[in-house]
This record gives C-alpha cells, sequence and structure tokens, in this order.
C-alpha cells in the first residue's frame, strides 16, 4: 500500500504536511461575497512551488463545494489569483482529472470568455462495495458521482469461514474492477455495522469472524488503497461530496432501519469519536424505564424509532402484514383510510422528531439528513415529522434548520465508500 501512495502522490493526488487541512497563499483571503451564505470560502492555497499536491486536492474540494466553475470563480471562492488557479488546473487537466466544458460568454466590460472546469469522462473511477448482513454489493463511481458497474452478491446461510466470505467480496469487486477500462483509484467499503477506522466488526462479517480486516486484505489482493468505514459514516460522506452536504461546514445523517444510526460532520470535518465509537445516537435514552434495546439497556431512541419497534406495534394493533411493513406500506394504509395506521404513522413519526430535536439541541447541525426507512414515507412522513420537530427546538430567529430527506438510499451509501478513497487519495477535508 506504501508503494502505491507514493505511486499517487508522484501524481499529484496526496500530500501529507503540518499545513494538511489548511490553504495559505501569501496574500490575504478575500471573502467570496458572490457564493451562497452556506458555503464557507475555503481558506488560502499556497503558492505551487511549495504545496501543489495539496493545493489541487483543496480546488477540487472546491469544485464539489460550488460545482462547475470558471478559474475566474475559483480564484474568487479561494481567495488567490487566476494565475495561481491556473497552474493548479492544467495539471490536472492534462491528467483527464478535469476537463473544459461550459463556455461562458465576456461581460459588457470585454475581455476573454471563459470556461467552466468540471470532472472528466476520462477521470480514474473508484470501487465502492457495500456490505450488508446478507449480500455484498459493489460498483464504480466516477469523481462526478455517477454509479455504474453494478454487481451484487449473497451471502450464502453455510458459509461459516471469514475467508469463505471474503472470496465472495473479493469475487465481486474483481467483477466490477474488470469493468473499467481505466485503473481504479482505490477501493471504498462501506459496513453495516460498527467499525473502527481500517477495521470492521459488523454484523456482515461477524457471522464469520471478528476483526476481519477487509481493508488490508482487499489492498494486498488488488494493489490499491482500501478504506473502510461503516454504514452511516459512509452515507455523510456520500452527501458531504455527492448529496446535500455540499458545502455544508456542518450537518448531520440518520438513518431509520432494523437499528438507528446516525453521524455527524462538525466544523468541517467527520466526527469518528474515539475508536470509531462516534455517532450513536439511536442509543441516546428518550425513556426512562422504557423497553430494553438490544443494547442492553433501557428506553433508547431505537426501541421507539427502529422499524422493528414499528412492525411490532403494526402487529399489536392489527395491521394486515405487520412483519412486512414499512414506512412506505404504513403511508398507503393512511391513505386507504384506515385510522389505526394514520394514530400509527403520527406516534412514528413524533417519535423520530424526539430524537432529531435532542440532536440539534446537543450539537445544532441546522440540516439533518434522513435515510433509510423514513424516505419510504415520503412527503407525508417528512411532514409529520417535521411538524413535530419544529415544536420541540429552539429555534434561534437568525437560524434555519433544515429536515431533509436523501436520494436513493444504496447509492448514498456506494457514493460515500467512492468518497472515503476521495478523502484519503486527493486531501479533502473530511
Amino acid at each position: 500500500m506504501h508503494s502505491m501512495l507514493k505511486r499517487l502522490k508522484k501524481k499529484g493526488f496526496e500530500e501529507r504536511s503540518s499545513n494538511h487541512g489548511r490553504f495559505h497563499s501569501r496574500g490575504s483571503i478575500e471573502e467570496d461575497r458572490n457564493a451562497s451564505k452556506r458555503f464557507k470560502p475555503a481558506q488560502n492555497i499556497v503558492s505551487p512551488g511549495t504545496l501543489g499536491p495539496a493545493n489541487r486536492g483543496r480546488l477540487l474540494q472546491a469544485l464539489y463545494d460550488i460545482g462547475p466553475s470558471s478559474r475566474a470563480e475559483l480564484a474568487r471562492f479561494t481567495g488567490v489569483s487566476r494565475g495561481t488557479i491556473g497552474g493548479i488546473v492544467q495539471p490536472l487537466i492534462d491528467q483527464h482529472v478535469l476537463t473544459e466544458g461550459e463556455v461562458i460568454p465576456p461581460s459588457r466590460a470585454g475581455g476573454k470568455p471563459a470556461t467552466k472546469l468540471w470532472f472528466s469522462e476520462d477521470a480514474k473511477p473508484i470501487c465502492a462495495v457495500l456490505l450488508m448482513c446478507d449480500r455484498v454489493c459493489t460498483c464504480l463511481v466516477s469523481l462526478k458521482g455517477e454509479v455504474y458497474a453494478k454487481h451484487d452478491a449473497l451471502f450464502p446461510s453455510g458459509v461459516t469461514k471469514a475467508s469463505d466470505a471474503f472470496q465472495i467480496v473479493s469475487g465481486c469487486v474483481e467483477k466490477t474492477i474488470s469493468f473499467s477500462s481505466l485503473p481504479v483509484l482505490g477501493i471504498g467499503v462501506a459496513v453495516a455495522g460498527s467499525t473502527e477506522t481500517g477495521a470492521t466488526a459488523g454484523p456482515s462479517l461477524s457471522l464469520y469472524q471478528d476483526d476481519f480486516q477487509v481493508g488490508t486484505e482487499l489492498t494486498e489482493k488488488f494493489g490499491i488503497p482500501a478504506c473502510v468505514d461503516q454504514h452511516a459514516r459512509a452515507l455523510l460522506v456520500g452527501d458531504r461530496w455527492f448529496g446535500q452536504g455540499r458545502g455544508q461546514s456542518n450537518f448531520a445523517v440518520v438513518h431509520t432501519g432494523e437499528a438507528l444510526t446516525g453521524a455527524l460532520y462538525l466544523d468541517g470535518h467527520l466526527y469518528r469519536g474515539p475508536a470509531g465509537a462516534g455517532g450513536e445516537i439511536g442509543h441516546t435514552i428518550v425513556q426512562l424505564n422504557g423497553d430494553v434495546c438490544p443494547c442492553g439497556r433501557r428506553g433508547c431512541w431505537e426501541t421507539i424509532a427502529s422499524r422493528r419497534w414499528l412492525r411490532n406495534e403494526a402487529q399489536a394493533r392489527g395491521l394486515p402484514r405487520p412483519h412486512s411493513l414499512d414506512a412506505g406500506s404504513l403511508v398507503t394504509l393512511v391513505n386507504r383510510g384506515i385510522d389505526v395506521a394514520r394514530e400509527l404513522l403520527e406516534e412514528y413519526a413524533f417519535n423520530i422528531s424526539v430524537g432529531l430535536a435532542n440532536l440539534q439541541q446537543l450539537v445544532a447541525p441546522n440540516c439533518i439528513i434522513l435515510h433509510g426507512d423514513v424516505v419510504n414515507g415520503g412527503k407525508p412522513m417528512i411532514d409529520l415529522i417535521e411538524g413535530s420537530f419544529r415544536k420541540l427546538v429552539l429555534t434561534p430567529p437568525d437560524e434555519e434548520i433544515t429536515l431533509a430527506l436523501c436520494d436513493c438510499e444504496r447509492v448514498a451509501a456506494l457514493r460515500g465508500a467512492a468518497g472515503l478513497i476521495l478523502s484519503e487519495l486527493l486531501n479533502f477535508l473530511i
């Protein structure tokens, strides 16, 4: 892996230094007054001769934040000269990372036409892996966030060894990688369970062997870097680079399903916590002496706001097919005029809003992106959640708080897995 990182470093894809995570220039930083208020101007950029590779990563980060942009727009956003931006951009064009696209006509004052810069179709893709309890999903993700070359494989019930499970995972990865005519930058892995950075101990592989080093094994087999993280954090990374978290300095992700998980992006960084334990918001206490949670404690948020709770309540209230019920099918029952279904939907939404309100009051992300079962309920579900949420939170008069539904969940997780590699190899802030 070290030799691979050295090769990437030579190509300008990574540089570690004491200035990691900062922009510097010889001049002062000017705020981009034309940028949206939700974007913070990027920090200064070092002159290309000093930290060129790091600067390239920061410029690409700016593109993800503000979208296709001209050199002049990037110069204003980053607070450096257009000449400095030009010196960073040209090698990226030569390496087929960026390409010039839409032409911007000159202003009435005259000058040369400008062109929008964006990611090239010929840029090397990333292999993304989503490990779930019963299957593995792989795909290629372009630097634009396009998902293609998907492959799925089930874990047979008879598999008992980690090595056998890994053969299924690596076979799926190999099929996906072989689809690309270009070398792959790396392999990003999202695991449906708890992880520590670089290792996994989640449900996807705990059936076979705990602490199986998926990232290390993938790197050794394919000779390219591999990054591994927990599912909710991967969702957050996907939202950060490709979704509704773009350009945000603070936001949170909450995933509802059989369990309830979350992740936090605070002051421009993903918060992992000691040993990767940060973001366990499903196990915050919302009911003293409440039901027993799978974690062994009572009253966790997960006990009243997960799909498991929903199905148990549906069965107790006599709703049809309770064991397969989700927010989407519950909304369908409500639309048929079933009063019991409407009452359950309102209670489910309220239970979710309680934890969201606690999250907002504690760390004030001001943008919470919802994934999982909530998305199945669509607008009726989010409207109910938001109605309760607004009553529970204290909203300062000058602040906007947003609840948002994600796009397709599996795509978001795969994009997030790819984002782990982007963050590592392109020296992004994450």
